[in-house]
């Protein structure tokens, strides 16, 4: 299952279904059989491996550092081969294996029992989780056509999520009995995988030390924005596991990349499935990092993604110390000043109860890093980011960003009115891309004439403040490194003369 696992378990998981297969099975995960199901003989070979005659490997396995350091080397197939040997080599080498688990959705993945029984030994290994559904040809949805009529029919979706009590009488999934039948019929299994919200809890209720959740969603059409997918309904479930799962270390969330709507899906409020307790495990979020397919600010639609975008970050705002933000594609607006732009405030036609909600600026009392990158925003827009989160924010990066308005030195202006000085100027650090040209063995002299640089606003800036902002009173910077006298450079052979003795020696001749 994924990167990690994908190979050992395919390798397995064919030959094994259930406990009571043969003890000469191949186990799930290359999992060991446990010493009490094994011979004589076979106890005796994995006690001569461990108990091996030479001292100094049993000194160097049993050790924590050398081991750790030795399986880190090792190849995710080589790491898999390796918990084979013997029963100990499998115990302590799982942990290394299955620390990251990549998964690529598929109608098998939660729902097969032999998968779900291997991810129980192992969960508690896992702490990155990785989950990957693109779109494609089987994740899209036709419209439901009632068959005796030709009508096209409404889904209506219902999750069914697992409570605590028993449910005596079962309710459809989809509003009916005869709307069931039809999804059923004209509805690929991946849907009905996707829409398993019992597997997906199972799932993650076997990684009770998860620490990381990765979402990737690449692919969507643009002409397909507008329709549900098999990859929102799987989102809904995922984020429903989430959720009901006993996740009490989850700490970091990536969606890389994901579609507009994927966050409405995502998002822990007012949504298919939700509880009151629903923004419990999400409130546990630190770092979240976002790329989100750019799209066109035109009309209604539109502005609904950006609403959508602004909500989601409402939602982790009270406890990120961490944020990262993308736009692929086009450039974006800047997701953190949103309730500034006039694309997405109400409308003068809307009613006037719309018209006097107004969107509230996010803030971040505990951010300390922000990253956007490719976005076009005004330096007025950075300058009150800045300035509300002048306390606590301590590393800023903007990549790819066009001011529309204003001058980077305005943009960043609170920066000296807060500290008093213009020390952070020492630590902003500027990138830029230089092509690097290799020149011939004998090059000859040629005059190169220097172009003028265009000025231009940076597309990259960092800036490490540090403790800038703790009480305005400025950095302290460290002291200088002593200057070392300098050396006069050998004087090296000429170019011609030196690629010649290469050439004598590399000869298939013998030169005396």
């Amino acid at each position: 299952m994924g990167h990690a696992s994908d190979d050992a378990l395919s390798r397995s998981s064919g030959s094994v279904s259930s406990r009571s297969t043969k003890s000469s099975r191949k186990p799930l995960f290359g999992e060991i059989e446990s010493v009490t199901s094994l011979s004589s003989g076979s106890v005796a070979s994995v006690c001569n491996i461990i108990l091996s005659g030479s001292s100094a490997f049993t000194r160097f396995w049993l050790s924590d550092n050398c081991r750790d350091s030795l399986l880190s080397c090792f190849d995710k197939s080589d790491s898999a081969n390796f918990r084979l040997v013997c029963h100990d080599f499998g115990v302590r080498a799982a942990a290394t294996l299955f620390e990251d688990v990549n998964v690529t959705f598929k109608s098998s993945t939660f729902t097969k029992p032999a998968r779900i029984a291997a991810l129980e030994r192992v969960g508690h290994h896992v702490r990155t989780f990785a989950f990957n559904l693109p779109h494609s040809a089987q994740t899209f949805l036709p419209p439901l056509v009632d068959p005796s009529t030709g009508e096209e029919r409404v889904l209506t979706y219902v999750p069914q999520v697992p409570g605590t009590e028993p449910v005596k009488t079962k309710e459809p999934k989809f509003g009916s009995w005869e709307l069931a039948d039809l999804v059923i019929k004209q509805y690929p299994p991946l849907f009905h995988a996707a829409t398993n919200v019992p597997s997906f809890v199972r799932a993650f209720s076997a990684m009770p030390f998860l620490k990381h959740v990765k979402v990737s969603c690449p692919g969507q059409d643009v002409s397909e924005r507008d329709r549900r997918s098999v990859v929102d309904y799987a989102l809904v479930s995922l984020r429903i596991a989430i959720e009901r799962a006993h996740l009490l270390a989850l700490h970091s969330l990536t969606l890389s990349p994901i579609h507009p709507a994927g966050l409405f899906y995502l998002k822990p409020m007012l949504n298919y499935g939700t509880t009151p307790g629903s923004g419990r495990r999400w409130a546990q979020i630190q770092r979240l990092s976002i790329q989100l397919d750019s799209f066109k600010v035109d009309g209604k639609a539109s502005r609904d993604h950006l609403k959508v975008v602004h909500t989601y970050l409402r939602c982790f705002s009270p406890s990120l110390t961490h944020c990262s933000f993308r736009w692929n594609g086009r450039r974006g607006l800047d997701p953190f000043t949103l309730d500034t732009e006039a694309c997405i405030q109400p409308e003068a036609t809307e009613h006037p109860l719309a018209r006097s909600r107004r969107i509230a600026p996010l803030r971040f009392p505990k951010l300390q890093n922000m990253e956007l990158e490719n976005a076009a925003m005004d330096a007025v827009q950075i300058s009150s980011f800045l300035t509300r989160h002048r306390r606590t924010i301590a590393d800023v990066m903007f990549e790819n960003v066009h001011l529309r308005s204003g001058t980077w030195d305005d943009a960043l202006a609170p920066l000296t009115q807060i500290s008093g000085n213009d020390e952070w100027k020492k630590k902003q650090e500027e990138v830029m891309d230089v092509p690097i040209m290799y020149s011939p063995v004998d090059p000859e002299p040629i005059k190169v004439n220097c172009l003028p640089v265009p000025s231009q606003q940076p597309q990259r800036a960092r800036m490490s403040f540090g403790r800038l902002f703790m009480g305005g009173k400025g950095v302290t910077l460290p002291p200088k490194p002593k200057e070392q006298p300098k050396q006069q450079p050998k004087q090296q052979p000429k170019a011609g003369a030196e690629h010649m003795r290469k050439l004598l020696k590399t000869s298939v001749f013998s030169w005396r």
